[in-house]
């Protein structure tokens, strides 16, 4: 096949290296912007820390002085070609990920302590230490037991018997945290309820799960009443107790040892006199500036007879200026872009940061911000990811802004958020003994002008967690 040669012309679309950057930068929230600006003055010796000011000739004759003690030729090393001090194992675009940090003890590690102190036979202490492995991160043992004994047949050479299994299984489930080791979430509240001083409720909890679980689970209190032969007193102070118990009890060690992040709000919202201030976090503005040593080697290199040796020298730091300029630039405009849109943000919803009602928040979409704004719906999302504003009433997601809109039966449009605070509001007022269903809340919701269908009734009852009305019930 002859090779051709043709000319073409295509029209592209490409972003460049400091563009990309910018857009990480955009959503990166105030904590994360303050590690970044760390970072870029670790790496990056031409970008300092401090406000640029005018030096008056007096300070400029003490700086000459200073770098005449600095010799840039202690660091840069010119029989060195440029290329072997230089690495390019990343794309361009590649996002950094950090890995957190774990301390403490995992519940395998936990639990592995407690049963090598519990059991003294080598050969069922193998057989825990196994079982232990197998629990999943909430403490189940979801494995069926001949399936272990397999494993153990084939990994370990250790052979032993489903009924050997089970005790060895009552062992692990008499470790610490109860519940550990179960095989259902039957068996896991009722592991919970024999550690429990034996009381009139606790006896009756536990007759409860053992027959009547499923009653329980579909709260069909009548069908327990009727079974045990109790009245709803009895069945009121068991379900007191069970559920105090832990579903998922292997969480419980994660939850102790999690720690409580702090939201840093990146705007901060003030009202005086009926008008709305945005004003950007003070970590927002850091203040940064190129450093003058390097900008007068460069100087000094050009003006140098040996160009062609200081060539290498002019490039890594002309580099480096370039670098800090556009870094700070880069969070210059990070700054305009995040201001004007919360600005925008506060003035199409001006009615509900002046009075902190939900009902007076309007539909609001990316779009609607892009187009004030005059920017990229993309920009307008990535402002809006990971950020809070902190409010006169609280301190708020910027997502937490934005909803679709909803007619009413007079055809004006409201915001979605403001038909699940009235649905919330109606399901906390409801009568828990006979809670609403969702076509009695959708009846309700058209009572007060929302034209809405019982289907959607059901999809924001879920964004809301709010479980269906059988599960909601309770006894009085």
């Amino acid at each position: 096949m002859a090779l051709k040669q043709s000319l073409q012309q295509r029209l592209l679309q490409k972003l460049s290296p400091q563009q990309i950057q910018l857009m990480k930068m955009l959503q990166l929230p105030t904590v994360e912007l303050e590690k970044r600006i760390k970072e870029e003055l670790e790496i990056n010796p031409a970008l300092e820390e401090g406000e640029e000011q005018i030096q008056d000739a007096d300070h400029e004759e003490g700086v000459d002085e200073k770098r005449d003690d600095f010799d840039f030729q202690e660091y840069v090393n010119d029989d060195t070609p440029y290329y072997k001090t230089q690495s390019n194992n990343f794309s361009k675009d590649k996002e950094e990920y950090q890995k957190p940090l774990s301390f403490g003890y995992s519940l395998s590690e936990r639990l592995t302590k407690q049963i090598r102190l519990k059991i003294k036979n080598e050969k069922n202490k193998e057989i825990a230490e196994h079982i232990i492995g197998n629990l999943d991160e909430s403490g189940y043992l979801r494995r069926e037991l001949f399936n272990i004994v397999d494993d153990l047949a084939f990994s370990q050479n250790i052979f032993t018997s489903e009924k050997e299994l089970e005790k060895v299984l009552l062992e692990v489930q008499d470790l610490d945290p109860a519940g550990v080791g179960a095989r259902s979430l039957k068996e896991c509240l009722l592991i919970q309820l024999r550690k429990k001083k034996k009381t009139i409720s606790i006896k009756t909890a536990e007759a409860i799960l053992e027959k009547c679980f499923d009653s329980f689970t579909k709260k069909h209190y009548s069908k327990i009443a009727k079974k045990l032969d109790i009245d709803n007193t009895a069945i009121k102070e068991a379900i007191a107790e069970i559920v105090k118990l832990n579903p998922k009890p292997g969480n419980s060690l994660i939850d102790t040892q999690s720690s409580i992040q702090q939201i840093t709000p990146d705007f901060t919202i003030v009202e005086n006199d009926g008008n709305m201030t945005v004003e950007l976090n003070h970590r927002n503005s850091p203040q940064l500036k190129v450093s003058k040593d390097y900008i007068e080697m460069i100087k000094g290199f050009q003006e140098s007879d040996q160009k062609k040796r200081a060539k290498e020298a002019i490039v890594f730091v002309k580099q480096k200026v370039d670098s800090a300029k556009w870094f700070i630039e880069a969070i210059k405009q990070r700054q305009n872009t995040l201001l004007k849109t919360m600005e925008a943000i506060v003035s199409f919803q001006k009615n509900f940061f002046l009075t902190g009602d939900e009902k007076k928040l309007k539909p609001m979409i990316l779009k609607d911000i892009a187009s004030i704004v005059d920017m990229d719906i993309s920009t307008i999302s990535r402002v809006a990811n990971s950020k809070h504003a902190a409010t006169p009433y609280g301190i708020f997601s910027l997502k937490y802004f934005f909803s679709e809109s909803l007619s009413t039966d007079t055809g004006e449009e409201v915001s979605t958020r403001e038909v699940k605070t009235i649905l919330n509001e109606a399901i906390k007022e409801e009568d828990k003994s006979k809670p609403l269903t969702d076509e009695k809340l959708a009846e309700l919701l058209k009572q007060k002008g929302y034209l809405i269908a019982r289907r959607t009734v059901d999809k924001y009852r879920e964004q809301l967690n709010i479980p269906v009305a059988r599960l909601r019930k309770q006894l009085l």
